[in-house]
């Protein structure tokens, strides 16, 4: 019985002991202090104030080629040659194929004798006519007589012209047996074989795609499109003139693969397949790096939101039900303390640095903040709703921790 008494005075003791620490530390933490009576945690914070920011729109395009040509045979004939690279890179006017000419060198040397022919039958009618009008005048020959001579001549120059339209005619489709690139660009595979024989209704031999400069087609959806149109209206949002609005391509890793772009085409119908608006911009493609098809990012630069609000976007926290941000308030006793806001969001865009600084990127904020407000920027794992901090600026934070360590005291 005594080693159970004693037992179970020991236990009642440590229960009093450990009650008493966890109203130390309470105590501890309501007067402000942290745990063990530590200080607030330092934060950094910055100082909500409107400004004018940049804005960059995003959507997802595609690469066209500004030229994309089908090449074609104009006349018919068996192919003897294929002239360049398949895939390789071909100049305006470049002989691409060459088809066997012999046929149409024949219907050529055949007009070329109905011409002959045709300018003797002429010559002879010019003459007979000729011939007859002085006689005419003496009464030696009937006005019918003459004026058969006179249509025969008429006939004969008139079937010269034919034959020589006739020549022009073959000799267009004789040239027509070169097939040459009409625009430069990179050629395609081509479709028809040495040998194969090419009518005019199938005579599609190769393409070619022109892919500098690049045409880059994208498109914002209704519902942006309207939300753009709104923002001009309410005036927080300014755009430049479409000339002016600056086109960039980038890679899904963020990174350029071209720039100085400018729109060339909008389209004045919403898309019943898509339900955007279609767009196209024209960009210049040195060394054609980038080709036909490729799925891209389109930045669009050149926006403006006078008086926004933003924040960096570190600062911005997912919470259970929308983004939120931390800030510094006053508690009833005046105290510095941590007050979550949820806000929501507009784009994100970068702010070019002053002073040698860094760029930063930040979030426009819509909606749940004001000017004045301190935004908290660090040690959020060591944030409480309500919980003490010491606000201090990112310059003073970072003085702070590039100093000196002071040395221990030595006991």
């Amino acid at each position: 019985m005594r080693k159970d008494f004693k037992s179970s005075a020991a236990a009642a003791l440590s229960l009093a002991i450990v009650a008493a620490a966890l109203a130390a530390c309470s105590k501890g933490e309501q007067a402000g202090g942290g745990m063990h009576n530590m200080p607030p945690p330092q934060v950094s914070v910055v100082v909500v104030k409107p400004q004018s920011v940049p804005v960059t729109f995003e959507y997802t395009g595609q690469t066209l080629g500004s030229r994309e040509v089908e090449v074609r045979a104009r006349v018919g004939g068996i192919i003897e040659k294929r002239l360049y690279a398949e895939g390789g890179p071909v100049a305006a006017g470049q002989v691409l194929f060459e088809l066997d000419p012999k046929p149409l060198q024949a219907q050529v040397a055949a007009a070329e004798a109905d011409v002959a022919t045709a300018e003797a039958r002429a010559a002879q009618a010019t003459r007979e006519s000729a011939r007859l009008k002085p006689l005419l005048a003496e009464k030696a020959v009937s006005q019918q007589e003459y004026d058969n001579a006179v249509s025969n001549a008429q006939i004969g120059e008139a079937g010269l012209l034919s034959s020589k339209a006739r020549l022009q005619e073959l000799r267009l489709n004789l040239g027509y047996t070169k097939v040459v690139a009409p625009v430069s660009g990179m050629s395609g595979r081509a479709l028809k074989s040495e040998g194969s024989l090419v009518s005019t209704a199938d005579s599609l031999l190769t393409t070619l795609v022109q892919l500098d400069p690049l045409y880059v087609s994208f498109g914002p959806s209704e519902n942006e499109q309207n939300a753009i149109e709104r923002d001009v209206a309410n005036g927080s949002l300014v755009l430049p003139k479409i000339s002016n609005i600056d086109v960039e391509i980038r890679g899904a890793d963020g990174s350029v693969l071209a720039k100085g772009g400018r729109v060339n085409f909008t389209d004045s119908h919403v898309s019943s397949a898509t339900g955007t608006v279609e767009r196209r911009a024209e960009l210049p493609n040195p060394g054609n790096r980038l080709k036909a098809g490729q799925f891209v990012r389109v930045a669009l630069h050149g926006a403006v939101r006078p008086n926004a609000i933003v924040v960096p976007q570190g600062a911005v926290l997912e919470g259970p039900q929308s983004k939120i941000v931390m800030t510094v308030a006053k508690d009833k006793d005046g105290k510095d303390v941590v007050a979550p806001r949820p806000v929501e969001v507009g784009e994100w865009t970068t702010l070019e640095g002053v002073g040698g600084k860094p760029a930063t990127k930040v979030w426009v904020i819509t909606k749940g903040l004001a000017a004045g407000d301190q935004v908290i920027l660090d040690n959020f794992v060591k944030l409480r709703p309500g919980a003490p901090v010491v606000p201090v600026s990112p310059e003073a934070a970072a003085a702070a921790q590039s100093a000196p360590a002071a040395p221990a005291e030595h006991k």
